[in-house]
């Protein structure tokens, strides 16, 4: 067991007060800390001793210590002034007849030692422990047990600490349950639900949605006009009908801000009596949904647009694999209209790649697995037409809504949230190139940042297929800024677009519910309530938050099943692609699974190499044998660590 010590605080340089900030400290599992200072380049550097129990996230006060020329700039964490978290998960291990919690979080660079452990604790227990305060580096903190989550390695025990460890609630309040299920029970469309709705009921409508899936957020509908051209509408829940501002459910939908998406669950942002039943557009029953919906012609023109509140009879639940099955067969059901569709998606495809969008999507792992949980097969999930086709309406639809509130509000600040994505970093960009370079390709980027979407989605088409695709894609969209939410419309650089919003997914998002609430007051009344602005700008700021929260908690539930999965295959060999080269190693993505490990260079006996970042490349000292980012190689797995979801790999010659 790795138990701290805790060395003395030494002495700092001589300093003076303008050399005190106040900023956010990020730290490694070592036990250093960096932060970033308002007008240097390089990053403040915290030795361990320094630290003064500083933890990575926290609010710090740092006093830098005088700088020598050339020698990156050097602090001392002087207070604390506001944690970023007081709860850890982590293995309760035992020393000395004390209880220690190793905690998860590897930036979490000291153990905590158990207050009056349960009598039911057991070492290798997973525990969700609260921090006491802690003020002297010297000691050990202290904290104390507040679920006991289940033994090591067991499935249930390894996703609930997930769960914990991202602050994920996956069970509702009674107030919330009992109110989902009131809703649920006078759930009857009367008749003065009709009022001030266009009906739909008798226009043909589906949906198409994953095989497993239990809340449908849109659905489609289509009717032939003359002169080739169709009325299509995308129909949205209207959950803002039944979830109302000030509600418990409101807020509860508000704290939450995201349904989460886990390999083996779905922790719904709204009660399943809500989610899965009243406002999911199942087939067979009306339902109440926001829409918009077009005259289009084949050449995906819009002739008319519409936007209001409809009522819906969906007649047909598609999975996409058979909406892609009755697409490739003559007669197959519904077969001319999904047809007619996919020719304008691929027409409103094309229109945005050519004016600079960036295809982002990359390839997703799924999972088959057992009743208790392992993993029995690990595969990429393929791409259909028919995820396209509905991508490419989606996204249409938030388009037109975005522009429609964009184009009334230009200058003043307005309650409505958007989806921005601001330009890229110039010196990211350059790096991309480099990687890019390295590769074998090519990215010309213009001195103009902003003119660089349309390279970019040139390499992307150019990469499409080779087995440094994802490569690429990964890298590409670490060089950009993050999209958010936010009230100011900036634009969105990938999308290209210069307004964008999620109105799509009301059911999972939190800010697609404020979208359908505001776009409805501007539809009825012909202007927004300006004095909620600030409120409203709070939220987008606590919702993009969340989003990195969630997007952290479905990314560690897969890379646990990619190593759990691949326990079961050590000794076996693997086709890989070299996706990072670093001074200790290469690590590998392999093929199927994508799976990435390490490869130690203590391994690669037949020489000694030698590292040459700039290449992204390892090269033989002797033989000058290369070892480059994306080369295909065979690879045997040597080791799975579940502890460290980490995977060990050798180079099979």
């Amino acid at each position: 067991m790795s138990h701290s010590k805790h060395p003395q605080k030494h002495k700092s340089k001589e300093t003076t007060a303008s050399t005190t900030i106040e900023s956010t400290i990020s730290t490694t599992a070592k036990g250093l800390g960096f932060i970033k200072h308002p007008t240097l380049e390089e990053d403040i550097r915290v030795e361990a001793r320094s630290l003064n129990t500083a933890l990575h996230g926290d609010l710090v006060k740092v006093v830098l210590h005088s700088a020598e020329r050339g020698m990156q700039p050097t602090g001392e964490v002087v207070e604390v002034i506001k944690r970023a978290k007081t709860h850890f998960v982590g293995v309760a291990e035992k020393q000395n007849g004390f209880f220690f919690v190793v905690p998860d979080d590897r930036r979490m660079y000291t153990d905590l030692l158990i207050q009056d452990p349960p009598a039911d604790l057991k070492e290798n227990d997973k525990v969700l422990v609260l921090m006491h305060e802690w003020k002297d580096p010297a000691k050990d903190p202290l904290c104390s047990v507040k679920e006991i989550i289940g033994p090591k390695g067991s499935h249930e025990a390894e996703i609930r600490s997930i769960i914990l460890a991202n602050n994920i609630d996956d069970t509702f309040p009674a107030n919330v349950a009992t109110l989902a299920k009131t809703i649920q029970a006078n759930s009857e469309i009367k008749e003065e639900n009709l009022r001030d709705r266009t009906d739909f009921r008798k226009t043909l409508t589906f949906t198409i949605d994953p095989v497993d899936a239990k809340d449908f957020d849109d659905a489609l509908s289509f009717k032939k006009l003359e002169n080739d051209t169709y009325e299509i509408g995308v129909h949205i829940a209207d959950v803002s009908h039944y979830v109302l501002p000030g509600s418990v459910l409101d807020a509860e939908a508000r704290h939450r801000a995201f349904s989460v998406y886990l390999v083996d669950r779905t922790i719904p942002m709204l009660p399943e009596e809500l989610s899965n039943d009243v406002c999911s557009l199942k087939p067979d029953v009306p339902r109440l949904t926001f829409s918009i919906w077009w005259t289009l012609n084949t050449k995906g023109e819009i002739l008319v647009e519409k936007i209001g509140k409809t009522i819906i009879h969906s007649q047909k639940r598609f999975s996409y694999e058979e909406a892609q099955e009755s697409l490739d067969t003559p007669n197959g059901h519904l077969h001319e209209e999904l047809t007619v569709l996919n020719t304008i998606a691929e027409t409103l495809r094309d229109k945005r790649m050519k004016a600079g969008a960036i295809d982002f999507e990359q390839h997703e792992v799924r999972f088959e697995l057992a009743d208790d949980g392992v993993p029995l097969s690990a595969y990429t999930k393929e791409r259909l037409a028919t995820h396209k086709l509905i991508e490419e309406f989606m996204l249409l639809a938030n388009k037109r809504v975005a522009e429609h509130v964009a184009e009334k509000y230009k200058k003043e600040k307005h309650p409505f949230v958007y989806r921005v994505h601001d330009l890229p970093n110039r010196e990211k960009l350059d790096m991309l190139t480099t990687f890019v370079h390295a590769l074998g390709h090519t990215l010309s980027l213009p001195k103009n940042a902003l003119a660089t979407g349309t390279q970019i989605a040139s390499l992307f088409e150019e990469v499409a297929g080779t087995p440094e695709e994802n490569l690429i894609k990964t890298a590409a969209l670490r060089s950009m800024a993050k999209a958010a939410y936010d009230t100011r419309n900036i634009g969105h650089f990938g999308l290209a677009l210069p307004a964008y919003a999620h109105f799509t997914s009301p059911i999972r998002r939190y800010a697609d519910l404020l979208v359908h609430r505001y776009l409805h007051e501007l539809l009825t009344k012909g202007a927004l309530p300006l004095d909620e602005w600030a409120t409203v700008d709070r939220i987008a700021g606590e919702i993009s938050g969340r989003e990195l929260t969630v997007i952290t908690a479905e990314r560690d539930s897969v890379k646990y099943k990619q190593v759990e999965y691949m326990t079961t295959h050590i000794g076996e060999t693997f086709d890989a692609i070299i996706s990072g080269v670093s001074e200790w190693g290469i690590f590998v993505e392999e093929r199927e699974t994508r799976a990435e490990g390490l490869v130690r260079l203590a391994t690669l006996g037949d020489d000694y190499y030698e590292l040459e970042p700039k290449k992204y490349r390892i090269v033989g000292k002797r033989k000058k044998k290369i070892y480059a980012l994306g080369d295909r190689v065979k690879v045997r797995l040597v080791a799975a660590n579940l502890d460290k979801k980490v995977l060990d790999y050798a180079i099979v010659p």
